[in-house]
């Protein structure tokens, strides 16, 4: 059963606050306010709809008592006893508790694993892989640090990945990416098994992570890169230090300036991803089971090239459209995450 008092107090809330905007809310306060009701209104809507139904079978099944509806309302029970299923499963996810930094940008860090260039080149790959993804989406994609190897691989590579529900369709790509390919640097033609880091975090607010000046080193220095156009012949990048924990982060773009507000950013994003992590492994024991909050060194992707195969082994998914994937067209892979993840969340409710 649905819980009726808890779909009264979400709809009694979407209306006050609907009624706070129509009157005109105080202007420190519109913006919170709006963030909340997006959020509910796409869970009225669902309610909304669930309840013309079942209002809609209550009215056909007083009409059986009469001789000439009863036909029209027996067609009618049956076709509305159909949609109520799958309506009160919209509902039930809907009502899922929400993770609070889904709808925020989301950092990107990619790294190389084990393999050498070969890694450094597949994490120069998935690098492509997001910002195309990104692109698709419409989203802003936006790169904070780039260090690369001389062949193009990857070293490091930090990105800000901005537009609607980011973080919450990007969670799951956290974890080992395993690749299985002949690498451009293998004369013999021999499959090579190599790896990438990828992690992904909200981007934190300054309300969320207060860092005090005196936990933080600033320093600035001359950008590293390949040779050629990489080279930043200026002071200008920027590496800050949390004294507390030990986190460094750098930024080397060609503004000093925005180096710093990039850096600031990435830490605090690693902060808050810090306490959420904690918070998270308080709350719930099982939270292996869901696939948005593992741990960032299980390997959660293969990438088959010589078969054309990607393989995600936390919900034993294997798609034969590597070309595609490759591309950018990761719709598929998540939209099978997060359902694996609702119903596990609704599992663990039941």
């Amino acid at each position: 059963m649905l819980p009726e008092d808890r779909l009264d107090q979400i709809t009694r809330r979407f209306e006050f606050l609907e009624a706070q905007l129509n009157a005109g809310a105080a202007p420190d306060q519109i913006a919170r306010i709006s963030r909340e009701y997006a959020g509910l209104k796409p869970v009225v809507e669902e309610i909304g709809q669930w309840r013309a139904v079942r209002d809609g079978i209550a009215e056909a099944q007083a009409m059986l008592a009469d001789p000439e509806m009863r036909e029209l309302a027996e067609d009618e029970l049956a076709r509305l006893h159909r949609e109520l299923p799958a309506l009160e499963q919209r509902l039930r996810i809907a009502l899922l508790p929400k993770d609070a930094a889904d709808a925020r940008p989301a950092i990107v860090e990619i790294r190389p694993g084990t393999g050498g260039e070969e890694a450094a080149l597949f994490a120069a790959d998935l690098l492509a892989m997001y910002r195309r993804h990104a692109e698709a989406q419409g989203w802003n994609f936006q790169l904070l640090e780039l260090a690369e190897t001389e062949l193009g691989g990857v070293k490091e590579a930090m990105a800000r990945i901005e537009g609607e529900g980011v973080f919450a369709r990007l969670k799951y790509e956290s974890g080992v990416h395993r690749v299985q390919r002949v690498p451009e640097t293998e004369s013999g033609g021999r499959i090579h098994t190599s790896a990438a880091t990828v992690a992904v975090l909200p981007e934190a607010e300054d309300v969320d992570i207060d860092i005090p000046s005196g936990d933080i080193r600033i320093d600035t220095m001359r950008a590293s890169g390949a040779g050629g156009q990489h080279v930043n012949t200026t002071d200008s990048a920027v590496r800050i230090t949390h004294l507390p924990t030990g986190i460094v982060v750098t930024s080397s773009e060609k503004s000093q300036h925005q180096n710093r507000a990039n850096a600031m950013a990435v830490l605090r994003a690693r902060l808050y991803d810090m306490e959420r992590s904690r918070a998270d492994a308080e709350r719930a024991a099982d939270r292996r089971s869901q696939v948005g909050s593992g741990d960032r060194s299980e390997r959660i992707r293969t990438y088959n090239f010589p078969q054309g195969r990607m393989t995600d082994h936390r919900i034993n998914l294997t798609l034969y459209a590597l070309d595609r994937i490759m591309a950018g067209d990761l719709s598929e892979i998540i939209d099978a995450l997060t359902t694996h993840d609702q119903a596990a969340q609704l599992a663990a409710e039941t």
